[in-house]
């Protein structure tokens, strides 16, 4: 096993180039004292991995007499016959290298492509050496997250909870919710008092204007662009004054998340998480940049991300109670209440929750007709208000582009690259649905500057005519079109990514640099007029700047790449432990992921679920 595991730890020495990204200069490992250092930790972490006990079924990690992990936490009954603890055993090992082998494949496979992406913004499928790389990290990855499990699963079957009331749990429950909700007001009234009268961006102008001169459209959506425009403009025909508008809206969302992280906490005490781990939350809902900077953001992206929150609560508490779910009114409104208002507030919350249908109705075994019923309520209530919205404001419609933002970049990249291959009738096709002079402003990471270009006229009189010209050109450009949809993407998947998609992209107050992190100022008509400059800086520099990026170990938890494996580990994990209930959370998490890697960027505005979600996966690994 020693020599296996040094020669394995000598493999990934050399492949490791291939999925670290260090600016193409292999010296740094191969030609250097780090690279032995890094071969000596890899061989004694990889030989720890490979005397795993249930790794390819050597023994039982339990003595003979314990019961396994998955049947302690989940009620399935013990094996009393040594044939049925051996066919269990089997089972879990399967379960487990399966699981384990997937992600390690994934996540190998987006750190190549990641690397050289960020290299060189083209992954060259060609490439032996990084196809090989991939296969070896896949084996070492395998064998660390089967370790990883085996450990976490260990201290589970070891740890007995014992529910101990302290004097936080002896004050009402009431009486505790209001302290928390206030607590986390004063918590981040330093920071908006700082940044007052809040963070104005990400579209808000264009959302108030829609207000303010009656013309509509579902670009937006509609109930926040009037929440917005509505409370801006009530409390500006009152005082004169747009920035007390401004920090009017900034104060009512805070209240509204405020009371959802009160939800939350209170939640994780009823099921039970210990009091550190609560405490922790309560800190990180407080504190962390990434949930202060969106709590005092305008956009539509801090209530969508609440109610997406409270969605995936009750879809645990669904799955979890059956038919009990049912029993009180409370949960099933919870349930219809945040999915109308998820998929109201951003047009891919509808598409990911219509495509959960089937995995809600395959896991609600007992419970389908209600479920049918309570969905078929859901949806019928959002149309509902969706359709009346439209129809009382004659909002116009959207417009194709930003359903086409993927294809509209693939064509965009074969014209700047690849120009020579197409022919005289296919350019002037491509003329017809984007300009001549929009196809020079493509960019690699972002597809706003050729979208907003796009002609909707023309791809709505003959919507086939350019499907074809799309798949026509797709064929003869494969790796091009994926390089396009990678390039727009790879942050979400790439833990390593510098997030600077609008490098040099001028907006009102500033021009964007080394980081497009947040978007951090105040759009017209609002001032930014900060009462703490001090503690303003710090957040432009996070928002702005590299600064936090440049931190080991704590930059990776403002990563939304990073944050996505998380999610992957920890889910993982639930199905090696048999804990399936959990699992339905996270398939909807990752389906919101899904839609979002299609879009025209890569910001952690679209993925904030990731930080408001983060508590719930680190319980699901120290609580079992």
């Amino acid at each position: 096993m020693g020599i296996t595991g040094a020669l394995l730890a000598f493999a990934g020495t050399v492949c490791l180039p291939y999925i670290w990204n260090i600016n193409g200069e292999a010296l740094a490992i191969s030609n250097s004292w780090f690279g032995v250092f890094l071969w000596g930790v890899f061989w004694f972490l990889i030989n720890k991995a490979l005397g795993a006990k249930e790794i390819f079924g050597a023994n039982d990690s339990l003595d003979e007499g314990e019961k396994l992990p998955a049947d302690n936490v989940h009620g399935y009954d013990e094996k009393t016959e040594a044939g049925g603890r051996t066919g269990e055993r089997r089972r879990r090992e399967r379960r487990q290298i399966l699981a384990a082998g997937l992600s390690a494949f994934f996540f190998s496979l987006c750190l190549a492509f990641g690397t050289s992406l960020e290299q060189g913004e083209n992954v060259d499928f060609s490439n032996g050496a990084m196809w090989l790389s991939i296969g070896v990290w896949t084996i070492i990855f395998t064998l660390w997250i089967c370790k990883g499990w085996e450990l976490l699963a260990g201290r589970a079957a070891r740890e007995k909870r014992r529910a101990k009331a302290g004097k936080w749990e002896a004050i009402p429950g009431k009486k505790r919710a209001l302290l928390l909700f206030c607590f986390f007001l004063l918590c981040w009234l330093p920071v908006f008092l700082a940044v007052y009268p809040g963070f104005f961006v990400y579209d808000a102008q264009d959302e108030f204007v829609q207000v303010e001169t009656r013309q509509f459209t579902t670009h937006h959506p509609l109930p926040h662009v009037l929440m917005l425009g509505g409370i801006i403009l009530a409390v500006h025909k009152l005082t004169g004054s747009y920035n007390l508008g401004i920090a009017a809206y900034t104060l009512f969302q805070m209240c509204l998340l405020s009371g959802v992280f009160t939800y939350v906490l209170s939640y994780m005490g009823k099921c039970g998480i210990k009091r550190s781990l609560r405490a922790i939350t309560a800190l990180y809902f407080a504190f962390f940049p990434v949930i202060v900077m969106f709590t005092l953001c305008s956009a539509k992206d801090g209530i969508f991300t609440a109610a997406l929150l409270l969605l995936l609560i009750s879809i645990y508490e669904m799955a979890k109670g059956g038919e009990k779910f049912f029993e009180s009114r409370k949960s099933p409104v919870l349930f219809c209440a945040s999915a109308v208002i998820m998929m109201c507030f951003r047009h891919n919350g509808m598409y990911a929750f219509l495509v959960m249908i089937p995995l809600l109705l395959y896991g609600g075994k007992g419970i389908r007709k209600k479920l049918i019923c309570l969905l078929g309520i859901t949806f019928a209530l959002y149309f509902m208000v969706s359709a009346a919205l439209t129809a009382a404001l004659s909002a116009g419609h959207s417009e194709n582009q930003e359903m086409l933002t993927v294809p509209i970049q693939q064509l965009a990249r074969v014209y700047k690259y690849d120009k020579e291959s197409l022919s005289e009738e296919e350019i002037e096709t491509l003329y017809e649905i984007i300009p001549e002079e929009a196809l020079r402003f493509y960019t690699p990471k972002v597809s706003d500057g050729v979208k907003v270009w796009f002609q909707n006229e023309a791809f709505a009189a003959e919507p086939g005519k350019y499907a074809r010209l799309w798949l026509k050109i797709g064929l003869k450009h494969p790796f091009t079109y994926l390089n396009a949809w990678f390039m727009t993407s790879y942050g979400f998947w790439y833990p390593d990514t510098v997030i600077d998609v609008y490098r040099g992209n001028s907006v009102f107050t500033f021009t964007y640099e080394d980081s497009s992190f947040f978007g951090y100022e105040v759009e017209e008509p609002g001032k930014r007029e900060s009462k703490i400059p001090w503690l303003d800086e710090c957040y432009r520099r996070m928002s702005l700047e590299i600064a936090q990026q440049k931190i080991p170990v704590l930059s990776m938890l403002f990563s939304p790449g990073f944050l996505f494996w998380i999610f992957v580990f920890a889910a993982g994990y639930a199905f090696y432990r048999r804990n399936y209930k959990v699992l339905l959370p996270f398939a909807l998490i990752f389906l919101v992921w899904l839609t979002v890697i299609l879009g025209p960027t890569y910001l952690p505005r679209y993925v904030l679920i990731l930080w408001f979600a983060l508590p719930g996966a680190v319980a699901v690994l120290v609580e079992g």
